[in-house]
């Protein structure tokens, strides 16, 4: 496309035919930005389309070689048992001995300590059964003032 050229004027004023052709001008330069830059995108999209063809074909050439899908067919639930069986031996006979549990540690004598070593005395005492540890009156007296709660 040519570029209009203005007519030679001999007066030095602006008249309104000189202002429309720089306007014209100031036009044509647009057009031709907005076609250089419309050939830009284009050409890049035409790229874009190409990369999109060449994956869309991999990912075609990939799928043949990949082995068919088996088709699952949904197996019908499975009904509960009436009277299931038990999932682990219970032996018939009951324990009969209990285990001692451990014993608390040993108190160090810092204040800071004692409630811990508290609570685990009392732990130890009501895990224990009567033969570990039996019961008094007298020790029944001096650990109900010393329950920590």
């Amino acid at each position: 496309m040519t570029q209009p050229t203005i007519p030679a004027n001999s007066s030095d004023a602006s008249s309104p035919q000189d202002d429309a052709w720089n306007h014209l001008l100031a036009l044509e330069a647009q057009v031709q930005t907005t076609q250089t830059s419309l050939t830009l995108h284009t050409t890049e999209l035409a790229r874009l389309c190409q990369t999109t063809n060449t994956i869309s074909h991999s990912l075609q050439m990939l799928l043949k070689h990949l082995p068919p899908t088996p088709v699952i067919t949904p197996t019908p639930p499975i009904p509960p048992e009436t009277n299931p069986a038990p999932r682990f031996n219970v032996s018939a006979a009951p324990h009969t001995k209990i285990p001692c549990p451990a014993l608390p540690d040993t108190y160090d004598g810092d204040w800071a300590g004692n409630v811990c070593f508290l609570q685990s005395c009392i732990t130890y005492i009501q895990l224990s059964d009567e033969e570990f540890f039996p019961l008094d009156p007298a020790k029944t007296a001096a650990l109900s003032l010393c329950n920590p709660n």
